[in-house]
């Protein structure tokens, strides 16, 4: 009889799994052409979370050195050599363990993982969150985690790869978009201050597809008469700059990212993170760059997808990990969202972004603006809709508590948060 026909309590103890709460997963929308079970023998890699060994109850007011988070609510040295000896043992290789971030980064075949982690996988043809259709490994259910790590584990992200979020970019004809302002003429109308040109500052840009081009971005600046700024291209699992494939979608907001940026701050450091559009590669990029040394002044996301397409170790591990860019002193912005306040979603119910929701992210909104830039002066400033789905995100979280800071809004009072959350945010408020 082998270990995994025996009885669980017969079975040793490596061998003994239990759930991992909030690990469920839904099917992936518009799955067509399944494909089968995926080659057992194919190597893929996977995230671990580890819990904290103290709870950050609040951000701390003065920011923390890696070390000191590390220290202080990172992963115990106890549970980190726990998990390590565990997922050696059973047969996976430990290519990174970070105590700060808590993270372990699992590889293995896809039959060692998926035995491991109790579940099946799938490789099938889906709908992704811009509406492509995109081949990828898909598991549904919840997970399961070696009972001795019970507790100690509190994600497991990567099995499935389905495309986790969209780029948050719409473009119009230009003959349809009226006034339109350069960077520096917004920095002018929004009272960006004088003289603050980024020198001596990193800023980091998240970006889950696309690429760059060196000629592009010298013929924009160009045009503006500003200096070209120093970027930095970092590949975060495997992803790189990939400039060309999507010049209509992911290109346009990797550009749109950097051109904002560099125009505003042009003397700092720009240093744009290119990660995997997975769960994982979104978490891994959230780290790589608030943990960078130094770290850097914001962290720019213009990727999100609704809430409920998010499972909920991963969105509590971004929340988590936020939190912790916050408290290295990091400020993370995040686009509400392009789809108005359902979100893409087709159930007829309001729906926020996330990450934009989470209570430890600036959450960026857009308007109509109409402004006279040589003064700065604005007439007028809307919010940006042009129809249910064309227009700026917003609403209110279904899943984080209302902050401190929004416990006056009054359209708190009308919304309904679901039993388990205890309340909402507005991610626009």
């Amino acid at each position: 009889m082998s270990n995994q026909d025996m009885p669980e309590e017969a079975q040793p103890v490596e061998m003994r799994r239990v759930p991992l709460p909030g690990s469920e997963r839904a099917p992936a929308p518009g799955v067509r052409d399944v494909l089968g079970p995926v080659d057992p023998s194919r190597p893929i890699e996977v995230t671990v979370i580890l819990r904290r060994q103290e709870e950050m109850a609040e951000v701390p007011s003065a920011a923390l050195s890696r070390d000191e988070l590390a220290s202080r609510y990172g992963a115990s040295a106890a549970d980190l050599e726990l998990a390590v000896r565990t997922f050696a043992g059973l047969g996976l290789d430990v290519v990174e363990s970070d105590a700060a971030s808590r993270r372990i980064r699992l590889a293995g075949s896809v039959g060692q993982l998926s035995s491991v982690f109790g579940t099946s996988l799938d490789e099938l043809t889906s709908h992704s969150p811009d509406g492509a259709a995109v081949t990828h490994r898909h598991r549904t259910g919840g997970l399961q985690i070696p009972a001795v790590l019970d507790g100690v584990v509190v994600a497991v992200l990567g099995l499935d790869d389905r495309p986790q979020a969209r780029a948050q970019f719409r473009a119009i004809p230009l003959a349809s978009a009226g006034t339109s302002y350069t960077p520096p003429q917004l920095g002018k109308i929004y009272n960006f201050p004088d003289g603050t040109d980024g020198a001596g500052q990193s800023i980091a840009i998240l970006e889950l597809g696309g690429g760059f081009g060196q000629q592009d971005l010298d013929a924009y600046f160009q045009g503006l008469g500003l200096p070209t700024p120093a970027i930095t291209a970092v590949g975060v699992d495997g992803a790189a700059n990939q400039p060309g494939q999507d010049p209509a979608g992911a290109d346009g907001e990797v550009l749109l990212d950097i051109e904002v940026v560099g125009a505003l701050a042009p003397k700092a450091n720009i240093v744009v993170y290119f990660a995997p559009n997975t769960d994982a590669g979104f978490l891994d990029a959230i780290v790589a760059a608030s943990h960078a040394s130094p770290p850097p002044a914001a962290i720019s996301i213009s990727w999100g997808q609704s809430e409920d397409a998010w499972t909920a170790q991963a969105r509590t591990a971004f929340d988590q990990a936020m939190a912790d860019a916050a408290a290295l002193g990091v400020t993370v912005t995040a686009a509400a969202g392009d789809n108005g306040s359902a979100d893409g979603v087709t159930d007829s119910k309001d729906h926020a972004d996330f990450p934009a929701s989470s209570p430890h992210v600036l959450a960026c909104g857009g308007t109509r603006l109409q402004a006279d830039p040589a003064t700065g002066m604005i007439s007028a400033e809307t919010v940006w809709n042009d129809g249910p789905n064309s227009a700026t995100g917003g609403g209110y979280s279904d899943v984080f508590p209302v902050p401190s800071w929004q416990t006056g809004v009054t359209g708190h009072a009308s919304h309904k948060p679901a039993p388990r959350t205890g309340g909402t945010r507005c991610a626009r408020c």
